[in-house]
């Protein structure tokens, strides 16, 4: 016997106004009313409680005064990770900024074929998708789009669910298919009129379509943008496959070929060469010499004569040789196995799909979710006038760019390879691929190239030494500045254990100040920590006058420091020491690197993706099982000092529903505002999976409210309606081994900061004093890497009191994470009194 419909039990006027409903929506769906305006729809629309969620924010006042918009996200051509953080950000933005949100299932396949592979997304259906890799709403080659016939079919089905905007995650070929979609537009329309399945007036709502690109790739093959979406997953998965065959290789004393994707472009052979400290690459653009047999060999027996045990061969899938011919690994093996030459033991590893494979790093997720909120705002803000525009990345900075002109671009590298100009294909590169291809060159063939070496006048003493707490990418910078020295006949010096070594175990034996041992240093491109050793002591606490006199004691030439605020700190003591100490006036330079990513002058510091990465995967598994209790919220307290960046970066890659920062602070008004949200959120709960929460807090966000004590507020205030726990990662968010990120950066400012100093030359003493330019901090801001004196950064950019810098450019992806995650408004904390005034009023003198 069926059971009773519980709607009508609960409702028993529903049992008559239902069928009304229903015959209204009925004659509505066919009837030509359904396409005079969208404002009608909701009149119509039956009412459904799955449209409710607590979760859903309020539409934002500047879409109310127009008809409701509709947009359509679409994921086309090859999967990668990150691509479901798109479709999350997309519909949640869409829905957030007062529209319907359409996912279009199956790629073009979807939109040519219609029906139920175009569905309407509600807030809760992308619940959980961060996590997920490749496309949960699928993918496809579409034959069909490429015949008029096909894209006439997918024009028809988009009106027919009232869309007038689409964006869409895809390679060059997907973004290329929308663009001549939206050229051919107003002709489809045209065509539907005249075969009447619409009339013009139907059509006239939809006369312009929007489209908007991101580019989903794990290639990182489209111009004018420094990633797309999941290649850093994808060098991810490169990386840890290398790292776990080193250590096979190096056991046996074998050779090893690995063979990664890239048919037209050679990033990820690249960037996993600079990554990993491979022997030798092949990529696409940049073929070796004729001679590329000779100079390989040369290059591994240089490495096997100063003792490597093992040998590392990256080569990209579409690499050729100067003549387009293709090189394949069975040739390069066959050259490494040759008896009569190296005879070397020698494997081939093709990791195939394995690299698009996994849930997306914490970069991945960043970029997604962030260029999927740009894409929203790009359809909004469109005009029947405005270009299709991709959504694209330079440095640190969201931008857009025409798409057409990205897609020619990237064509034209394909072009340019098949008709041998490799030196344009390199220039139609970007500035760091052609970049970071001279640091692998510089760092896999150290003395090897002897045209490198400066005259003996020129060569320099330079003191290495890592300031603060270890963090991801150290050794790797350590690594790149050693090689450089090394290839250009300087003289770089080890300084163990920070400004507490150096003063106080200098003379020790073996003393802490050395010579690098090259042989040991090449292998640290993936070690984590500090190979050198690191301390917090700054130095004004070892003796300022006992640091001027051995940096004149060892002749040291310049002084190239890594480090956090505790090293911005040192290169400020040291700077504003030259008066009084003579011997400080040498070069300096500061390469960021702490996982808080708080030090002036750079928007990005060495440590912080690897940091992130090491939180998201904690909190995924964390969040794995909140969700499977459903009824759970877990607070998770991450680290940053007074910086909330890694709390608000994690709150971003986890899908956090309310993050605390030490820049905004916590009171008990927010404290409430968020538990009734949890309440309402938990009484609404349907029982569909994926139901867990987390909360990320700063460990400096509040001198009161910890993680523990949130959590026991929180189980406390929901009345056994749902539990809560905390989690405190600590120090594991430092990482183990260094993200590709970090490596690949360290690589690349390492260097650029040797050849800053390299610019003084030896004794420079006057030259030092006066120069700003002497003492720099080399950082990324919005889309350039640049050098600023440190001068300049302590007077205004230095927040001082709370070792941050004043400015930071992710602040407002802070509202981000709140409005993705769903979290209500609250009001903001008020600011603490201090001085005088907190005094006076506390005595009652003047009012609060």
């Amino acid at each position: 016997m069926p059971l009773p419909d519980t709607r009508f039990l609960l409702r028993p006027f529903s049992i008559v106004i239902y069928p009304i409903w229903t015959l209204l929506a009925f004659f509505y769906r066919h009837s030509p009313l359904r396409f005079l305006s969208s404002t009608l729809q909701p009149l119509f629309r039956l009412r459904n409680t799955t449209d409710i969620d607590p979760e859903t924010p309020e539409p934002t006042s500047t879409t109310n005064m127009s008809a409701k918009k509709k947009i359509a996200i679409m994921t086309s051509g090859g999967d990668s990770p990150g691509m479901n953080g798109v479709v999350r950000a997309c519909v949640r933005m869409a829905i957030h900024m007062g529209c319907d949100a359409y996912c279009i299932y199956e790629g073009y396949e979807g939109l040519v074929r219609g029906g139920d592979l175009i569905r309407k997304m509600n807030w809760y259906d992308v619940r959980g998708w961060l996590s997920e890799g490749g496309t949960l709403i699928g993918t496809a080659r579409c034959m069909a789009f490429f015949e008029r016939a096909g894209r006439l079919a997918a024009a028809k089905n988009m009106i027919l669910h009232g869309i007038d905007a689409l964006i869409i995650c895809g390679g060059d070929g997907s973004l290329t298919g929308a663009d001549r979609f939206r050229a051919e537009w107003p002709s489809l329309l045209d065509e539907l009129a005249a075969n009447g399945e619409f009339t013009t007036q139907e059509l006239q709502p939809f006369r312009h379509l929007n489209i908007v690109g991101l580019v989903g790739s794990i290639d990182n093959d489209l111009s004018g943008t420094d990633a797309t979406i999941g290649c850093y997953s994808a060098l991810a998965r490169i990386c840890y496959a290398v790292d776990l065959i080193e250590a096979t290789a190096s056991s046996h004393s074998r050779a090893f070929v690995v063979e990664v994707m890239g048919r037209h472009c050679g990033w990820l052979a690249l960037m996993a060469g600079v990554a990993t400290g491979a022997d030798f690459i092949f990529i696409p653009e940049k073929p070796r010499e004729d001679n590329w047999r000779e100079e390989m060999c040369s290059i591994v027996e240089h490495h096997r004569k100063i003792g490597k045990r093992k040998t590392i061969v990256i080569i990209a899938e579409g690499a050729l040789d100067r003549e387009g011919n293709k090189i394949t690994p069975a040739m390069v093996k066959d050259l490494l196995a040759d008896k009569d030459g190296l005879g070397l033991d020698t494997r081939i590893t093709t990791l195939g799909h394995v690299q698009r494979g996994g849930t997306a790093v914490a970069y991945d997720r960043m970029l997604a979710t962030l260029q999927g909120v740009e894409a929203v705002k790009a359809v909004l803000e469109a005009t029947p006038e405005t270009k299709t525009c991709v959504i694209a990345i330079t440095e640190n900075k969201i931008v857009r760019k025409p798409l057409m002109d990205a897609v020619q671009d990237t064509k034209k590298v394909a072009k340019a390879i098949e008709r041998q100009d490799f030196e344009e294909a390199m220039g139609l590169r970007d500035a760091e691929f052609s970049e970071q291809y001279k640091s692998f060159m510089m760092t896999t063939a150290v003395q090897v190239d002897k045209e490198l070496l400066l005259p003996e006048k020129e060569r320099m003493r330079i003191g290495f030494i890592n300031v603060g707490a270890p963090a991801g990418g150290m050794n790797a910078a350590v690594r790149a500045g050693v090689a450089y020295c090394l290839s250009r006949g300087h003289e770089p010096m080890a300084i163990y254990n920070g400004f507490a070594g150096f003063a106080r175990h200098h003379a020790d034996n073996p003393g802490a100040v050395r010579p690098f041992n090259w042989l040991e240093v090449d292998g640290w491109a993936s070690k984590g920590g500090s190979e050198i050793g690191t301390n917090r002591e700054l130095p004004g606490e070892s003796g300022m006058e006992t640091i001027a006199n051995l940096i004149e004691q060892y002749k040291f030439d310049a002084l190239f420091l890594i480090g956090g605020f505790e090293a911005f700190h040192a290169v400020s003591q040291l700077r504003k020491a030259r008066d009084q100490y003579p011997s400080l006036c040498i070069p300096m330079t500061l390469l960021p690197a702490t996982i808080s990513n708080n030090v002036p002058g750079t928007e990005y510091s060495l440590g912080s993706d690897t940091c992130l990465n090491e939180l998201v995967e904690y909190c995924d598994k964390i969040k794995q099982s909140a969700s499977a209790t459903r009824r759970r919220v877990f607070v998770i307290e991450t680290q940053g000092g007074r910086s909330g960046y890694v709390a608000t970066l994690g709150g971003l890659g986890v899908g956090a529903s309310a993050v605390y920062t030490p820049e905004e602070g916590v009171s008990l008004d927010m404290l409430a505002a968020d538990v009734r949200h949890l309440k309402n959120v938990f009484a609404h709960d349907q029982g569909q999976s994926r139901a867990g929460r987390l909360i990320l807090i700063n460990e400096k966000a509040s001198k009161v409210y910890n993680a523990k004590l949130i959590a026991d507020i929180l189980r406390e205030e929901s009345h056994g309606r749902f539990e809560s726990r905390e989690g405190i990662p600590g120090h594991m968010q430092q990482g183990g081994v260094p993200s590709p990120m970090d490596r690949c950066r360290a690589v690349r400012l390492a260097i650029r900061c040797i050849q800053h100093l390299e610019q003084f030359g030896r004794n420079v003493h006057n030259r030092v004093k006066v120069d700003p330019m002497s003492t720099t901090v080399i950082g990324i801001k919005g889309a350039s890497v640049v050098f600023t004196p440190v001068k300049q950064v302590e007077e205004e950019e230095t927040d001082w009191p709370n070792r941050r810098p004043k400015a930071a450019y992710w602040l407002g992806m802070k509202e981000i994470v709140d409005i993705l995650g769903g979290r209500p408004k609250y009001e903001l904390p008020e600011s603490d009194l201090t001085g005088i005034k907190a005094k006076d009023v506390k005595r009652g003198i003047v009012p609060p």
